[in-house]
């Protein structure tokens, strides 16, 4: 049977809702298969396998949540700032706050990576590409900072987005300030 391309992201994006509404426990292929609206059985005929399952939805939320290449050019195409940093760190949170369940379901799966050795492997090499990529960016653009910097990001946004999505300890504060402060406190003047 040939795969048609949009039903598997169809599949990949009820897989990615399920996800974040029920947890780990409560993502089958049947419950894709009703979210989806699709016959029962459609989901395990694109992902064989619960591995084949996850590794289809961590293909599909890089797709939703990175970057567009226009984005990255045009950034590019900037002269280096702390404040085209921010800007790009403004960017990152507005993508995985707006992409709410999308983001939900990457800490479930992070979360569920903490359980299962077998997905741990797979969360690290999308966590390494997401990294490496952010270097990349980073880099290529001229912006200041290096691995550490990049890394300390990642760990500050992270929690800012699971504060930000779930509980706020400071609703109050635009998140844009708090971003703001981030780069202030933790990148070197250029």
């Amino acid at each position: 049977m040939a795969k048609n391309e949009a039903r598997r992201n169809i599949l990949a994006d009820a897989g990615i809702a399920v996800l974040a509404s029920e947890g780990s426990r409560g993502l089958t292929h049947r419950a894709i298969d009703e979210r989806a609206g699709v016959p029962i059985g459609t989901a395990s005929n694109y992902f064989r396998s619960r591995d084949a399952l996850i590794a289809g939805l961590f293909e599909r939320i890089g797709v939703r949540l990175g970057p567009t290449s226009e984005d990255l050019a045009t950034r590019a195409a900037e002269k280096p700032s702390r404040a085209l940093f921010a800007g790009y760190m403004r960017d990152i949170v507005r993508r995985l706050s707006t992409e709410r369940e999308v983001t939900l379901a990457l800490f479930e799966l992070r979360l569920e990576s903490a359980r299962r050795p077998e997905l741990a492997e797979t969360m690290a090499a999308w966590q390494r590409a997401a990294f490496e990529g952010d270097i990349a960016f980073n880099q290529a653009a001229g912006l200041p900072g290096g691995r550490r910097e990049i890394a300390l990001f990642h760990y500050a946004l992270d929690g800012l987005l699971l504060d930000r999505l779930t509980s706020p300890i400071d609703p109050d504060t635009p998140t844009d300030d708090v971003v703001d402060a981030l780069v202030n406190g933790l990148l070197p003047e250029i």
